[in-house]
């Protein structure tokens, strides 16, 4: 085997190693992915992004790519808002053309350049029902049963994964280290869950730590974003257009009229590179 290539990008410090195998297919379990996201013997990133030959048929077939979406432990998940500019900005760079449309697990997401070198994402509607997030059991999204340190009443959303978000009136209180990894994991959550922590600032922007599903604790968290602010808008706290403040930036998510959710941003390559194949052999 030869040395495989790889780009590393980031949108607000959440960070990615984007492998480009539509010419090259590569299958790789849960271990070699864990391999590559190690910080320590590996690239090193948040999300491992494997691209992919678009569809033959089905919904996905006016794709310009597929993004297989691999998180720092190696399950696979079905979207990821940061990963899907990135790989937007590759895409229209490499097309020489001002939008992209890429296949995901959670379906067909299309991406426009916007000025300042931003970077827009139609992450499509949002999910409120039980059976959609899911849940383990019937209950009201807006107002879930789960109590953990003085956290209570979060809501769910599902944005392309599930996610559960908290309303706190100081986000750097809370130890999200440590009830991160017990909430990912609560009863409710068949398939895990992204943990938010929210604090509403003003109707118009919130402060939002995450702690993504098989990532931990991530810089920035663009679905994350996206159900935080869904979820305020739902609760009457803010308005529909809300700016998010993470712990690498800042989103400006739009809920907009016709129930899509616009997520807006930049995006940044670290490095290119290459890493021998024996990282992934065996």
């Amino acid at each position: 085997m030869t040395d495989i290539a790889f780009t590393k990008m980031h949108g607000l410090g959440n960070d990615f190693v984007v492998i480009d195998t539509r010419n090259a297919t590569r299958d790789l379990s849960a271990a070699q992915a864990q391999a590559i996201a190690d910080r320590h013997t590996g690239v090193g990133c948040d999300q491992l992004i494997l691209l992919e030959p678009t569809p033959t048929s089905g919904s996905l077939q006016d794709a310009d790519v597929f993004m297989r979406i691999f998180n720092a432990d190696g399950s696979q998940v079905d979207a990821c808002g940061n990963a899907t500019r990135c790989v937007a900005d590759l895409l229209m760079a490499e097309n020489e053309r001002p939008s992209a449309n890429i296949g995901t697990g959670a379906g067909l997401l299309t991406a426009e350049q916007y000025p300042n070198n931003m970077v827009a994402v139609d992450m499509g509607r949002p999910r409120f029902s039980w059976q959609d997030i899911p849940l383990s059991s019937e209950q009201d999204t807006l107002h879930l049963d789960i109590e953990n340190w003085t956290l209570d009443d979060p809501m769910a959303v599902n944005l392309g994964n599930p996610h559960c978000v908290f309303f706190v009136d100081d986000a750097t209180a809370v130890p999200l280290g440590e009830v991160g990894p017990t909430l990912e994991h609560h009863e409710l959550f068949p398939e895990r869950a992204n943990i938010g922590i929210a604090e509403i600032k003003n109707p118009r922007a919130l402060r939002l730590r995450v702690w993504e599903r098989g990532a931990g604790i991530t810089q920035a968290c663009g679905t994350g974003a996206c159900a935080a602010a869904v979820s305020a808008h739902r609760r009457d706290l803010t308005g529909r257009t809300v700016l998010v403040e993470l712990d690498g930036g800042t989103l400006t998510i739009d809920w907009r009229a016709d129930d899509h959710v616009i997520m807006i941003g930049p995006t940044a390559i670290s490095f290119t590179g290459t890493f021998p194949a024996e990282l992934i052999e065996g």
